[in-house]
């Protein structure tokens, strides 16, 4: 683990995870609060490690410091429930020599219910005579090789704090003005970080750059989705349009992708095609086992909800309360349904009494 300033979230996340490890590792960047204090309650084993604007460096300094034979890393935000916390221990006592790298879901947002809406595949366990190593200045990854083995044991990203701003932009910015040529993958997120700072001209040229070289293609699709956003805050419909159409040409269909088209539509009030692309949303499924980011109210909740919008503007209220009722069965307690619920139960009842 590496750290810096995070006393907030530091014991949190190492109460969470109490009797799964032999060897607790945790390398400083240059905290000035509580952390490194905090840390040495759980282990002796805190180094410091100075600060070189590379995220990659620092975890692989701390993965040096081992001799266990196999290796885990978490953020200091990251916890583990009980449930989760008894599977990796199982996990642990389950592992072969001849295992590689685990691959485990990685849930990174919550809905107001504590439901997960985005969760994705990480390499979170590798051998450590593999020899594995970090690449990436920042969103740094580890390549997956060898014999992998997927695990159902999942980690929840829990950040209660927003990370310092422009900090990401930062350490590619000094990357490129170094000289450093960034890989296929960082080109994908230097474009998200120009796009989250609100450089939308710079992301754009970033975006179609990366998607016209050699990318992973689940990291195009999102790039497809993130240009379409680009070019609706510069108020050009006709190019977001073309570049979520072309996230087809890549691979099939997704339900994010799906649900942009029908946000899309239902901006501009074209809600016979909304309800198309939502219906489609509705009937694919998710494949948790590729490392794509998966949004899981895409594939549910968005879609329901929106086709009762869209039925209910096109006044064909039968089909709306259909859809609302479907949304209620994903997100019983949603504010939106259950205010749709009452809108439908008083046209209900008007009907009632005009009869």
């Amino acid at each position: 683990m590496i750290v810096k300033d995070e006393e907030d979230v530091l014991a949190r996340c190492l109460d969470s995870i109490q009797e799964t490890y032999d060897e607790l590792i945790v390398v400083d960047t240059g905290s000035t609060d509580k952390t490194v204090e905090i840390a040495k309650t759980y282990t002796d084993k805190v180094y410091t490690f100075e600060w070189v604007y590379d995220f990659s460096a620092a975890r692989n300094y701390a993965f040096s410091l081992s001799e266990c034979d196999f290796l885990m890393w978490l953020d200091a935000d990251d916890v583990l429930d009980e449930t989760n916390r008894q599977a990796l221990k199982a996990l642990k006592n389950s592992l072969t020599a001849d295992v590689d790298m685990v691959m485990m879901p990685y849930v990174a947002a919550f809905d107001e219910e504590g439901k997960p809406t985005l969760s994705y595949e990480r390499e979170r366990i590798v051998r450590r005579t593999a020899n594995f190593s970090w690449v990436g200045a920042v969103h740094e990854v580890i390549v997956p090789r060898g014999n992998v083995v997927h695990s159902d044991v999942s980690v929840f990203h829990k950040k209660i704090r927003p990370a310092e701003a422009g900090r990401n932009l930062k350490i590619f910015q000094k990357m490129l003005a170094d000289g450093k040529t960034p890989d296929e993958r960082q080109k994908f997120y230097y474009a998200r970080e120009l796009f989250d700072n609100g450089l939308y001209d710079a992301a754009v040229t970033a975006y179609s750059e990366f998607l016209n070289g050699d990318g992973w293609v689940e990291n195009k699709i999102c790039a497809c989705r993130d240009l379409s956003a680009c070019f609706c805050k510069k108020n050009m419909p006709k190019q977001a349009l073309a570049a979520l159409f072309k996230s087809f040409e890549l691979d099939s269909p997704r339900a994010e992708t799906c649900c942009d088209l029908g946000a899309f539509y239902m901006q501009h009030a074209m809600y016979g095609r909304a309800v198309f692309w939502y219906k489609l949303a509705l009937n694919l499924k998710p494949d948790l086992t590729t490392g794509a980011f998966v949004f899981a109210d895409c594939y549910g909740y968005i879609p329901a909800i929106q086709l009762c919008v869209c039925y209910d503007r096109l006044g064909q209220l039968q089909k709306a309360q259909k859809y609302n009722e479907l949304a209620g069965r994903f997100k019983p307690n949603n504010a939106s349904y259950l205010h749709n619920k009452q809108y439908f139960d008083k046209i209900l009842k008007n009907k009632g009494n005009e009869q």
